[in-house]
């Protein structure tokens, strides 16, 4: 595997086009990418493409919501929800519902944490360490998120983060994202392949790690970037990948979309060739639209 460099100044200018796209809302034009085709199990005639091997992956962020009422109800329609086989699918509740949800929720989904410590537990006042959440058969952790970010982590503690949950195998998404502001002043791939580096300074084994775009402007504001803004910053990851990380991982790694994604417009997202799935965040609170948002799989199916 290549080791994590800096952007070469001509990789820069290359790219500084894409920035520029992105502050005007313009689609980027690039050269078609070969699928990754995927097998469904239910649907023999149809395959799934996208741009990621693996899995079309959905994760639901609760967040600081919920109570055991609530918990349950949400539990009991997702438990009862038909969802499509060839997707991953996680949920990540508050910490003191974890347990609650694990000891009622279908071995379908898997768990997720919203956050975790950066190295082993001990006196770390209202910390959780990795080897606890795996103590407790919690599988992934939410690690970069942009709510984090805005009380204090910086791309370096998010970055050994990762690498020590990853050392204790516990699966990553992680968040990368920018904020109006950035975006408006043409940062847009800037802020995102600083904190790509970050993880990729800290990560050696890619297997187990799923990368989250957020753009901030996005998250809980009802905006939305649309499938073609969404697909121009994923490929531009992956295409950071490539030459920073390895082919291999640029071509395997799946690249989700986070930003106000709901049960009304997944389905365009979901088309996109870099659009390897979602994380979910005010809408994965609704079973029935958490639901569809997962089933939006079948938006990437095609004739086989």
């Amino acid at each position: 595997m290549a080791a994590p460099s800096s952007l070469a100044s001509s990789n820069m200018s290359r790219l500084s086009g894409f920035s520029r796209r992105a502050v005007a809302f313009t689609p980027a034009t690039s050269a078609p990418q070969q699928l990754r085709l995927g097998c469904s199990r239910r649907r023999a005639q149809r395959i799934v493409a996208m741009a990621g091997s693996g899995k079309f992956f959905v994760g639901g962020n609760w967040k600081c919501n919920g109570t055991k009422d609530s918990v349950s109800k949400l539990v009991s329609e997702l438990n009862a929800a038909t969802l499509e086989p060839d997707v991953d699918v996680v949920v990540a509740p508050p910490f003191i519902y974890i347990d609650q949800v694990k000891n009622s929720l279908t071995d379908r989904i898997e768990l997720s944490a919203q956050n975790v410590w950066v190295g082993k537990g001990g006196a770390y006042t209202g910390e959780i360490s990795a080897e606890q959440l795996v103590d407790i058969g919690c599988k992934w952790v939410i690690l970069g998120h942009s709510e984090r970010r805005n009380i204090g982590e910086n791309d370096d503690f998010i970055g050994k983060k990762a690498a020590y949950a990853l050392s204790q195998n516990v699966k990553v998404i992680a968040c990368i994202g920018e904020l109006l502001e950035e975006r408006e002043a043409g940062k847009t791939f800037d802020v995102c392949f600083r904190q790509m580096k970050a993880y990729a300074d800290n990560i050696t084994n890619w297997t187990d790690v799923v990368i989250a775009y957020e753009p901030v402007w996005a998250i809980g504001t009802g905006k939305v970037a649309s499938p073609e803004q969404a697909q121009e910053v994923h490929a531009a990851i992956r295409d950071w990948l490539k030459t920073n990380v390895s082919p291999d991982v640029a071509s395997s790694i799946r690249i989700i979309y986070g930003g106000s994604v709901n049960a009304g417009n997944c389905a365009d997202l979901a088309k996109k060739e870099d659009i390897d799935g979602f994380l979910v965040g005010g809408a994965s609170l609704k079973g029935p639209d958490f639901a569809t948002i997962i089933n939006s799989v079948t938006s990437k199916k095609v004739a086989a």
